[in-house]
């Protein structure tokens, strides 16, 4: 099999790359990033050294895509992925980059013949329909209830068909747009196609920040003991996500390679779900065991744009569908980032501290 992703020197992209060049030594992998994000340089080594072609290129460019080779699949795993992108500025890189290069991505994957795996987000979902959700208030945490007055909501978290009216950030919409126009060319152009709204990802080799990629930054910034802050919702930590293990969906998405016509067409949420959950609150106790270490963290009342107080994934579709789950748990989360942490010191520090 030969395999294109994009985004392929990015946190999701390149630990695809890896595992499955590990797992399928003969497959031809391609990798190709235009290598903006800070700290993507570093998987470039990590790629070339086990033989994946890494190619430097903007899928913005139309051009960059003349002189890819001819593959079996496409793993769209590019984006500028920042909630907060385009608000405080101009949205062109944010559009040109989430919309139009998945369109050039599209295009190329017809003219190759490929299957075409999308990886989406879950805030393709509008912000204030989730913030007038039911919930509960724990000590630690905010949780969803059974009693929803709308459609796609339970206790279990969000299904795929949750109300879509609504403004859900200018990063959401650019995926829910791509995700449109990916139906339209499964349809009229017969591409197989799955598209995977993520809930948040993480694990090593991501250059998390404070609008993407939160429980990376919240391990580091315990791990180098600097400060952080709780932000909104009284400043409680009480805002809850769920988290998925980039090897959780690594074996989703080799799942969904070898087994496109059991999925061609579908949407499907796919998260940590209740499982593999954990409020602010919560993460700051498991980073203070798994580290050893205990920083200040001050409070801010007011809420951020775009901001929710919780998001979990009801994953019952897929697992229906495919049998997939997700398999490692918050705390190991943690310990696997802290040991890339301690392993990776020296280049790490000055892109994360």
């Amino acid at each position: 099999m030969r395999i294109l992703i994009t985004g392929g020197a990015g946190f999701v992209g390149s630990a695809l790359a890896i595992a499955l060049k590990q797992n399928y030594p003969s497959y031809e992998i391609f990798c190709l990033d235009n290598l903006r994000r800070k700290g993507s340089e570093l998987n470039v080594a990590r790629l070339v050294k086990l033989g994946i072609s890494f190619i430097h290129g903007d899928i913005r460019n139309k051009e960059d895509f003349d002189s890819l080779p001819v593959v079996d699949a496409v793993i769209e795993a590019s984006a500028e992925p920042s909630v907060l992108a385009g608000l405080n500025g101009s949205p062109d890189y944010l559009i040109n980059t989430n919309l139009f290069g998945t369109v050039n991505c599209l295009n190329y994957a017809v003219k190759c013949k490929a299957s075409f795996i999308f990886l989406s987000t879950s805030r393709i979902y509008p912000i204030k329909t989730l913030e007038t959700l039911d919930f509960a208030e724990t000590e630690t945490r905010f949780e969803l209830t059974d009693k929803q007055t709308i459609r796609g909501v339970s206790a279990k978290g969000i299904a795929e068909d949750f109300p879509l009216d609504g403004a859900r950030s200018l990063y959401g919409t650019t995926k829910l747009a791509s995700e449109l126009i990916i139906q339209e060319y499964k349809e009229f152009y017969n591409l197989k196609t799955v598209i995977n709204r993520c809930g948040v990802l993480t694990g090593p080799w991501q250059m998390g920040k404070v609008d993407q990629g939160v429980m990376v930054l919240w391990i580091a910034k315990h791990f180098f003991e600097q400060q952080l802050a709780y932000i909104g919702y009284g400043g409680s930590g009480k805002q809850t996500r769920d988290m998925l293990h980039v090897a959780d969906l690594y074996r989703l998405i080799d799942w969904q390679l070898h087994n496109i016509d059991k999925v061609n067409g579908e949407i499907l949420n796919v998260g940590g779900g209740v499982e593999v959950s954990a409020s602010l609150q919560e993460l700051t106790g498991i980073c203070q065991k798994v580290t050893g270490k205990t920083i200040p963290i001050s409070r801010v009342t007011e809420n951020r744009p775009a901001d929710i107080r919780l998001y979990v994934t009801d994953n019952s579709k897929v697992t229906a569908l495919t049998g997939w789950k997700p398999e490692i748990g918050i705390e190991q989360i943690v310990r696997d980032i802290t040991d890339w942490l301690a392993e990776n010191r020296e280049a790490l520090e000055p892109i994360l501290k």
